[in-house]
C-alpha cells in the first residue's frame, strides 16, 4: 500500500561553533541533507548555499520534503566546509552531523542539537539548529447553495431543493486563483449511477465571494443540448448561492507543530486461545531471535508515534490472564504489574515488561476489550477539559480472538467516538476476524447496542496475515494512514485550536 503525503514542509538550517578547518579564514561551511526510508541507503535529497568565512552560518536555501505521518522517515544533516568547487564531499573537510526523525522536529517545531563527527564523538561545541514549516494554503471555501425551478428530472420531486451548507478546500477549487474559471455542474442523481445532467454555469471565486444572505449571487442552469433543441429555450432552473466564505482550518502540522501529544497506550490479549507461551505454536512463543507477532505490531506502530510524545512514557496493559498474586482474571492490568504507574519508558520499555509479564500470568479468557477502551477514553475524557486541542490519544489493542463483549464493546467505542481519541486494532494468528471488521466503520456507521450512532470513525483493524511477507513498515502504514484525518476531523469538530496556534499568527 503506497502511503499518502500529509503534506509538504519546508525545512530552515543553522548552525553554531562550527569547527574551524581553514587557517587564516573561517570555514565555509554547506549543509547536505541526507534521507533514509525503509532502512534503506541514504540518498541525498538536496544542499543548501556555501556561505563565506562563518562558524555560526544561517543558510538562505530551504530543504522541501514530503511529509507521511505513518513512515518513519529518517533524516541526516551533514556539515562540510567547502574549499574547491567539485560536486564530491569526499574531499571536503567534514565539520559535523546530526541525525533524527522528520516526525522528531515536527512535533518539536524547532530542534537544537550538538554536531557529532562520524565516530560518535562531539565536533567541538557546534549545533545545529532546524526549524520546520507546513508548506500550506488551509483556506477553506464554505459554501450554502439552493435552487429554483430546476427541469423535472429530480426524482424525489423537489424541484427547488436547498443543500446542507458544505466545505471544499480553495486550492482543490481554484488553485486558491481568485479569478480562475470554475465550472458547477447540476444533476439528478441516480442510486444507480445514470445521473442525469440538468445543466451548468461558469463563474470565479471572486464572483462567489459576493454572495451574501440578503444578496445571494445567482445563476442561470444551462443545458446546451436543450438550447439548442428548443428556440425559446431560457435555462434548466436558476441556482442560487446564499453564502459563500473563506476560512482558515488548522491542518494535522498545524496541531502538532503547536503542541499537541499524541498519546500512545498499548492492550495486549493474553487469552488461552493464543496458547501456552512456551510452546513454539503458541502466539505469544519468543523465537530465538526474540520477536512475535504481538512484538512485530508494538515495534511497527510504536515507532511511528513514539516522536509525537515529549516524555515516551507509554501506557501498556493486558487482558484476558489470571494475574499474580491471587491469579483472578483480569481485563486492564498494567504490564509491569503497577497500577499506580503502568508507564514503561518508550517503545523498548514496552517490549521489556511484556516480556517479564509473559512467565508471570495464566492465560485465561473471555476476550473483553470494552475495560481497556473505557480506561483511556477516562484520560481522553479528563484532556477535553483543557479546551484546547492539547492531547489526542491512540490504543493499539493487538488480539488473537473473537471479542466476548461485543454489545459493551460497541458502546465503548461509540462514547469514545465523541473524545479525541483513535483506536487500532490488529488481528495476530488465524482466527475469524469479522467481528473486527463490523467494529471498522470504513463500511458503514457502528451503532451501540442500544442504536445510538457513532459521531466519527474511530477504529481501523488489520489482520497481521496480510502483512507477514510484506517489508516491516507496511503495517504501521495501513494502520495509521487514517490517524491525521481523525485528528483534524475532531479537533475542527470541536472548533479546539491548538495550545500555541501556529496557523492564527
Amino acid at each position: 500500500m503506497a502511503a499518502q503525503c500529509v503534506t509538504k514542509v519546508e525545512l530552515t538550517v543553522a548552525c553554531t561553533n562550527l569547527l574551524d578547518k581553514d587557517i587564516g579564514s573561517k570555514s565555509d561551511p554547506l549543509c547536505v541533507l541526507l534521507q533514509n526510508t525503509s532502512g534503506q541507503q541514504w540518498y541525498e535529497v538536496d544542499r543548501t548555499e556555501r556561505v563565506k568565512n562563518s562558524l555560526n552560518p544561517k543558510f538562505a536555501k530551504k530543504f522541501l520534503i514530503d511529509y507521511y505521518f505513518e513512515i518513519v522517515q529518517k533524516l541526516k544533516f551533514g556539515i562540510y566546509d567547502i574549499d574547491n568547487k567539485t560536486f564530491d564531499l569526499s574531499d571536503d573537510d567534514f565539520l559535523g552531523e546530526f541525525e533524527c526523525t522528520l516526525g522528531q522536529i515536527v512535533s518539536s517545531r524547532t530542534l537544537t542539537k550538538p554536531l557529532t563527527l562520524k565516530n560518535g564523538r562531539p565536533a567541538g561545541k557546534g549545533s545545529i539548529t532546524i526549524t520546520a514549516e507546513e508548506v500550506k494554503d488551509n483556506r477553506v471555501v464554505v459554501l450554502e447553495v439552493e435552487a429554483r425551478k430546476l427541469d423535472n428530472k429530480v426524482i424525489k420531486n423537489n424541484l427547488n431543493p436547498v443543500w446542507r451548507p458544505f466545505k471544499i478546500s480553495l486550492n482543490s477549487l481554484c488553485y486558491s486563483d481568485m479569478d480562475k474559471a470554475i465550472k458547477v455542474e447540476c444533476y439528478d442523481y441516480d442510486s444507480d449511477g445514470s445521473h442525469d445532467l440538468i445543466g451548468s454555469f461558469q463563474t470565479t471565486m471572486s464572483n462567489l465571494k459576493e454572495a451574501s444572505r440578503s444578496s445571494p449571487v445567482e445563476f442561470e442552469c444551462i443545458n446546451e443540448k436543450k438550447k439548442q433543441k428548443k428556440k425559446n429555450y431560457k435555462n434548466s432552473g436558476i441556482v442560487s448561492v446564499k453564502h459563500c466564505e473563506i476560512i482558515v482550518e488548522c491542518t494535522f502540522l498545524d496541531y502538532i507543530m503547536g503542541g499537541c501529544q499524541l498519546n500512545f497506550t498499548v492492550g495486549i490479549d493474553f487469552t488461552g486461545s493464543n496458547g501456552d507461551p512456551r510452546s513454539p505454536d503458541s502466539l505469544h512463543y519468543l523465537s530465538p531471535n526474540g520477536v512475535n507477532e504481538y512484538l512485530t505490531a508494538i515495534w511497527s506502530v510504536g515507532l511511528v508515534i513514539q516522536d509525537y510524545d515529549t516524555d515516551k512514557m507509554f501506557p501498556a496493559f493486558g487482558f484476558g490472564a489470571q494475574i499474580p498474586p491471587s491469579f483472578q482474571v483480569s481485563h486492564e492490568f498494567p504490564l509491569n504489574f503497577n497500577p499506580s504507574n503502568p508507564f514503561c519508558n518508550g517503545i523498548q520499555g514496552i517490549v521489556e515488561a511484556y516480556r517479564a509479564c509473559l512467565p508471570q500470568v495464566k492465560l485465561y479468557g473471555p476476550t473483553n476489550f470494552s475495560p481497556i477502551i473505557n480506561h483511556v477514553a477516562r484520560f481522553a475524557a479528563a484532556a477535553t477539559q483543557q479546551q484546547t486541542a492539547s492531547q489526542y490519544f491512540i490504543l493499539l489493542i493487538i488480539t488473537d480472538g473473537v471479542i466476548t463483549d461485543l454489545d459493551q464493546t460497541r458502546t465503548a467505542i461509540v462514547n469514545a467516538s465523541k473524545l479525541p481519541m483513535s483506536i487500532i486494532i490488529v488481528g495476530v494468528g488465524g482466527a475469524d476476524f469479522d467481528a473486527m471488521e463490523f467494529l471498522d466503520g470504513d463500511n458503514g456507521v457502528l451503532r451501540s447496542s442500544s442504536g445510538e450512532p457513532a459521531v466519527r470513525d474511530i477504529v481501523q483493524f488489520v489482520p497481521f496475515r496480510k502483512f507477514q511477507s510484506s517489508p516491516k513498515e507496511a503495517l504501521a502504514q495501513c494502520v495509521l494512514a487514517e490517524v491525521p484525518q481523525q485528528v483534524v476531523n475532531y479537533f475542527s469538530t470541536y472548533k479546539l485550536q491548538p495550545p500555541n496556534n501556529p496557523a492564527a499568527k
